[in-house]
């Protein structure tokens, strides 16, 4: 399941682009989830584990991905530290959601966050409350998030 705690917290990664270019390993980036957030964020096709071809730049390096790419594989990969989703944009929200619905992963958010108009399930821990949907979910981030 999706936990997300808004505001200053002590203990999550503030930085996951820093995180991600010191603790990666090859296998993060050659995992069908990794490959397909990816290609679906960043446009960009896996060659291999050391080479990523993007539509922009050419042949690159997993560290030339996108902080909102890294910052989705670190949460993948690392589900049991608390990564700044606040590094993604909203174009990471459906992937969060996935990775919520395949692990329990808890993010850290500074900012309301678009999770689309599909139903999905998470908890807001600085409530205690489960959520479906945007509707639920606005009224109790914005009331934290200012």
């Amino acid at each position: 399941m999706l936990s997300i705690f808004y505001g200053d917290m002590p203990e999550a990664i503030y930085n996951p682009v820093i995180y991600f270019k010191n603790m990666y390993t090859d296998d993060w980036i050659t995992d069908e989830l990794s490959r397909k957030m990816i290609k679906a964020v960043d446009k960009s096709i896996v060659v291999g584990p050391r080479v990523i071809d993007s539509p922009v730049l050419g042949g690159i390096s997993p560290r030339e991905l996108s902080g909102g790419v890294k910052t989705l594989i670190a949460m993948y990969k690392v589900p049991e530290k608390i990564f700044n989703a606040s590094a993604c944009g909203d174009n990471c929200a459906k992937w969060i959601l996935k990775i919520g619905e395949m692990q329990d992963v808890t993010i850290n958010l500074r900012h309301l966050m678009d999770f689309g108009n599909e139903e999905f399930t998470a908890k807001i821990l600085n409530t205690d409350q489960i959520v479906h949907n945007m509707d639920e979910l606005l009224p109790i981030a914005g009331m934290i998030v200012r």
